[in-house]
């Protein structure tokens, strides 16, 4: 069964076995942590094994999750970083007559009808959560609840609002790190102005970020470049850019079919315009593909990460490049 993240809270309780999948890590990894303190569980109660381990550590995974606990309280098995190659073995734990454990299984973005999703979506006793990024509606509901009521601010102005829904969402974990430092920055005078923002938000990376993905897009190669060397000196996760750029293609890609542009902060306006007048819809659509691809490929070739980025960057913008010299003709 499909589950949204209310009905997460309220059953999961009762629940055999949940996917937690989604581009947005950030919130797969928060849901995970608040089914672990929703449970209860006990340190010794709980099996964190990574998808990598499932093959070699089966007859240890499925000891765990099919014993009782030697002492006392509920167990909770965690498979993190699942992919659809990993549906036999998931589909036997989580089916196995003497579960006695909790399962919750953390991925990346997976595709419609793919053994993971089917597993989970079409059956009565699993579920499964899709973790999206936020758009600017869920983003706007995130922002005012940590910040208005869960930090007592009275008031945050449309300009400051539209800074942060314009940089954040990416990654919810992300997004609350830096809603927290905003709390403590403003707590004597509760309010939350534009310029407060611009204050703590670099050094989220947030001015680097904008450089790297709108120029990308809009084909400024020595832009792009000089934005990702920023980035990577700061020690910014590739797979963090990788998420950012998914999530980037995505607004991309409504923009150009749906002719609805987002809104925009007018410093990255111009750039994303111009992207949207020349990435044709399959181009995107192929760029997703090879994102999905990428992300896997950065978790188990063992390559170096900061070289697959930088190489897969250069080409995207040179492509982007070339997309706008051939738009002019």
């Amino acid at each position: 069964m499909k589950w949204k993240e209310s009905d997460f809270k309220t059953n999961i309780v009762n629940a055999r076995a949940v996917l937690i999948y989604g581009p947005d890590a950030g919130l797969v990894d928060e849901l995970s942590d608040y089914a672990v303190k929703k449970l209860e569980i006990d340190r010794d109660n709980l099996f964190v094994l990574d998808s990598d381990e499932l093959s070699e550590k089966q007859d240890a995974l499925f000891a765990e999750s099919c014993t009782p606990s030697m002492f006392g309280g509920r167990k909770m098995v965690i498979v993190s970083n699942a992919g659809d190659s990993d549906a036999k073995i998931i589909s036997e734990l989580v089916n196995h007559n003497g579960l006695c454990a909790t399962v919750i299984v953390c991925a990346g973005d997976l595709r419609a009808g793919g053994g993971l999703r089917t597993l989970f979506e079409d059956s009565d006793t699993l579920a499964a959560l899709a973790c999206y990024t936020d758009d600017v509606r869920s983003l706007t509901a995130v922002i005012r609840s940590e910040l208005s009521a869960a930090a007592g601010i009275d008031q945050i102005t449309p300009d400051a609002m539209e800074y942060m829904t314009t940089h954040l969402g990416g990654d919810r974990a992300i997004t609350r790190g830096f809603l927290a430092k905003i709390a403590l920055y403003v707590n004597d005078k509760k309010i939350v102005e534009l310029e407060d923002v611009e204050k703590c938000l670099p050094d989220t990376g947030a001015a680097d970020t904008d450089d790297f993905l709108y120029s990308l897009t809009a084909g400024y190669v020595q832009q792009t470049v000089t934005a990702l060397d920023r980035l990577l000196y700061e020690n910014t996760d590739p797979n963090k850019l990788i998420r950012m750029l998914d999530s980037h293609f995505k607004k991309l890609l409504t923009a150009v079919v749906d002719g609805q542009l987002p809104r925009l902060f007018w410093k990255v306006a111009e750039k994303f315009n111009r992207a949207v007048s020349i990435w044709p819809e399959q181009e995107i659509v192929s760029v997703l593909t090879r994102l999905n691809e990428l992300e896997k490929q950065l978790r188990t070739t063992g390559m170096p990460a900061e070289i697959l980025m930088r190489d897969f960057a250069l080409k995207l913008s040179l492509r982007a490049a070339k997309l706008s010299v051939k738009r002019k003709r």
